[in-house]
């Protein structure tokens, strides 16, 4: 422990001492975009390779942890570094490995994400512009808090307005509930998805229209970890099920409550990646007299329980009149990585086979990471309220 509680004290980047030494080498770099303020390292160079250095005089062994495993070397009496192949763009987590303990990176600002808080780097992409900030009107990520009877204690949600909901108090606004995946929480969105972002510019550029969205714990914020004899398929749905009750009878009253959002089915939209794309098909399919909208991004649902499920019965029936599935629901969207497999194509294929009209995006050279389902917002937003 003693050796453990040293590391830990001594893990500090000394960055800018570091780069005074050798200009030349890191004349092609910059400090990544997700460190934290007056951090030099990591750097990414123009290969999209990164070069972390971080100070522990007393380890005996360090390791990156970004994707696969690199081993760190020590360039003197107390800095290690390491430089890494060229990166996949978008967003990453990573930690580091001191002496056979995680660490964050002190260097990087931290991120909620696969349970726990996380170090993570934002490598360049080339279609970057739609969620880096201009200079345009910008809307407000507000915090709010409820006391919550499910939960039985308050309960975080946070709801991005418009750059003229302040201005406009007359107008009223359709509603993207939108939903983070297993592992991360409410603040996933803001964070890691450049959730404000991506809808300031979409508003400013007239491609889609001005809403609210609201992004909530979806009560999967753990790994999924059965208990010991516990039927797998059983707990599975049981995981995260109280975000159903919590969604449609707390905040979403909330939100029609305390904001100047339109309250009809045709105005509301729901949409989630990964789990909590599951968690959207449960609540909107299950309840279309509320939801008119849909999306999954990379979105675990309908075959989940059921490996070969009819599309008949699932959803108490809901695609067994195609016809009138396609009146209420005005926009159905399934997007997914192009790395990750075929599943999302075989899904929409056998809709499209069974009458139901959806909207299939694939989003190229990523997985199942979040430049993926920023792409995916960036293309079903647009789909939005038109009717």
């Amino acid at each position: 422990m003693k050796t453990r509680f040293t590391v830990a004290l001594f893990l500090f980047v000394f960055g800018s001492a570091c780069l005074a030494q050798s200009d030349d080498l890191y004349k092609d770099s910059k400090p990544g975009s997700t460190n934290i303020r007056g951090a030099e390292f990591p750097r990414i160079d123009s290969q999209l390779r990164a070069t972390f250095h971080v100070q522990a005089p007393n380890a005996q062994k360090i390791q990156l942890d970004l994707r696969e495993v690199y081993d760190m070397v020590k360039m003197n009496d107390s800095i290690w570094t390491v430089t890494t192949k060229p990166l996949d763009p978008g967003f990453h987590y990573y930690y580091l490995v001191i002496d056979g303990y995680r660490f964050a990176d002190p260097a990087s600002e931290s991120f909620y994400g696969v349970g726990r808080m996380m170090s993570g780097i934002e490598v360049p992409a080339p279609d970057e512009d739609f969620y880096m900030p201009r200079n345009i009107p910008h809307g407000q990520i507000r915090e709010c808090y409820y006391l919550s009877e499910v939960k039985k204690g308050y309960n975080r949600f946070y709801v991005y307005t418009p750059p003229d909901y302040d201005s406009n108090p007359n107008n009223r606004y359709p509603v993207l509930y939108l939903q983070h995946g297993m592992g991360e929480d409410e603040t996933g969105w803001v964070t890691q998805g450049e959730l404000n972002i991506i809808m300031d510019n979409m508003i400013a550029d007239g491609r889609c229209k001005p809403m609210v969205v609201v992004v909530s714990n979806g009560e999967c914020s753990t790994l999924f970890r059965p208990k010991p004899g516990q039927d797998i398929r059983e707990a599975m749905k049981l995981f995260g099920a109280d975000f159903t009750p919590i969604l449609l009878n707390e905040i979403i009253p909330y939100v029609d409550d305390n904001f100047r959002v339109l309250t009809d089915r045709d105005h509301r939209a729901m949409a989630g990646l990964s789990w909590g794309g599951y968690q959207t098909f449960q609540i909107v399919l299950n309840n279309l007299d509320e939801f008119s909208y849909l999306g999954g991004f990379s979105g675990a649902g309908i075959g989940l329980f059921n490996p070969e499920p009819d599309l008949k019965s699932v959803y108490n029936g809901v695609f067994s009149d195609s016809a009138a599935f396609n009146q209420k629901v005005h926009a159905f969207f399934l997007g997914i990585g192009s790395e990750e497999g075929p599943r999302m194509q075989a899904l929409s294929e056998a809709l499209i086979k069974a009458g139901i009209h959806n909207t299939y995006y694939v989003s190229k050279g990523t997985a199942h990471e979040w430049l993926t389902w920023r792409r995916c917002l960036y293309q079903f937003a647009p789909l939005l309220f038109r009717k």
